[in-house]
């Protein structure tokens, strides 16, 4: 089966973990206006790629009518990761003080990433929407190493002002669950719901 997954989601790294599993996925970004009704992390990510993924479903139910497009099968995947302690979520940071002040909050101590992910499958459009949860161990950090790290200007695009895969490796203790699921979007997850509906990665 020749699979086409779109990705709602202008993500770099979904595409690539995406990719990484032999899935090349088209990339159409949901323009929405995100709508949050909760205040859990595992809650507010499901929300927030199923908003994602609906709203892309929508425009292509459109272009599917008007050009004849065959949507059999075609994934639609939209996903959403937050950083949380103690359920405070942590977006990404606005400007350098506030990177500063986030990682002066994880270092030394444990926290969560939840990705929410909804995936709606072919033409007759079957959802699902699930959430992971990491847990993932910071080392004790001095205020030297924190403002290093801070200036790289690395943490300025990602949630909770790290990102494992880059510099901030260096200050990781462990992790519970999937690493790529810190990275973005828990690919082996995607994977698994595929061939459970015999939709084979490769």
């Amino acid at each position: 089966m020749n699979i086409k997954i779109i990705l709602a989601s202008e993500s770099p790294r979904r595409k690539e973990l995406l990719c990484q599993v032999g899935l090349e996925p088209e990339v159409i970004p949901s323009q929405i206006e995100e709508v949050i009704t909760s205040e859990k992390p595992e809650r507010i990510v499901k929300e927030l790629s199923r908003q994602k993924a609906e709203q892309v479903a929508k425009e292509l139910s459109q272009r599917s009518a008007a050009e004849g497009m065959d949507r059999s099968h075609t994934v639609i995947l939209g996903a959403d990761t937050v950083v949380a302690v103690d359920d405070r979520i942590l977006g990404k940071p606005a400007t350098e003080e506030a990177a500063v002040q986030m990682i002066e909050l994880l270092q030394g101590r444990g926290h969560q990433v939840y990705t929410g992910v909804t995936m709606i499958f072919g033409a007759d459009g079957e959802r699902l929407t699930f959430a992971e949860r990491t847990d993932v161990h910071v080392c004790s950090m001095s205020q030297e190493q924190i403002e290093s790290y801070v200036a790289t200007g690395e943490p300025m695009d990602k949630a909770g002002a790290y990102g494992i895969q880059g510099r901030f490796a260096a200050f990781i203790l462990g992790i519970e669950g999937d690493y790529n699921n810190v990275v973005g979007l828990p690919v082996g997850r995607v994977c698994r719901e595929l061939a459970a509906r015999g939709w084979q990665a490769f």
